[in-house]
């Protein structure tokens, strides 16, 4: 697996960054012409992340532009798996931009989701996060309902309450798992 990542990204001062995970059950394989409007939203919908205010990381396939042919998930579950510099800058992406139509249409491509299928959580500065952490964050999430370490837009922490009540992850200062 690999990245993608802004273009113009600097050394900022800030100590934290946003993780996001989103999963999403699709409801026919990517090739089915039923997809085929989703299939073709992917290039310009990751083009604005990777060029959107705020956007710093996000998981790509090896050799792919997308993440769409990794499965941590399941077989009929694609991952999206970013990082951003705030979370008003994914909140502007997400419903600010033209994102917003493919979240319009994502009934259309994908299941209804009877448990959370979104998490962000707080990462310190620098650090990219595996897949197995952003789906233990999902766990979590689902197991225990928002806290620091897992929460949603709708129920959301700010770094500093997050890095208070959250040890730090393997290899960073301030503690190990």
């Amino acid at each position: 697996m690999t990245a993608s990542q802004h273009p113009a990204v600097s050394p900022l001062p800030q100590a934290h960054r946003l993780a996001q995970l989103n999963v999403s059950t699709l409801l026919h394989p990517l090739d089915d012409p039923r997809l085929a409007p989703f299939v073709e939203m992917l290039d310009s919908v990751n083009a604005a992340a990777d060029g959107a205010p705020g956007f710093v990381w996000r998981l790509v396939g090896e050799g792919d532009a997308d993440a769409t042919a990794l499965r941590p998930a399941g077989e009929d579950v694609i991952v999206n798996l970013t990082v951003w510099e705030s979370q008003e800058a994914l909140w502007d992406f997400a419903y600010r931009s033209g994102h917003l139509e493919a979240m319009r249409r994502r009934r259309e491509w994908f299941e209804r989701h009877v448990e959370a299928h979104l998490v962000l959580w707080w990462i310190p500065a620098g650090h990219i996060p595996t897949v197995e952490e952003a789906l233990e964050r999902l766990s979590d999430l689902r197991t225990h309902g928002p806290s620091p370490r897992a929460f949603t837009f709708a129920s959301s922490y700010d770094a500093p309450a997050a890095a208070a009540q959250a040890p730090a992850p393997a290899g960073q200062a301030g503690g190990s798992r």
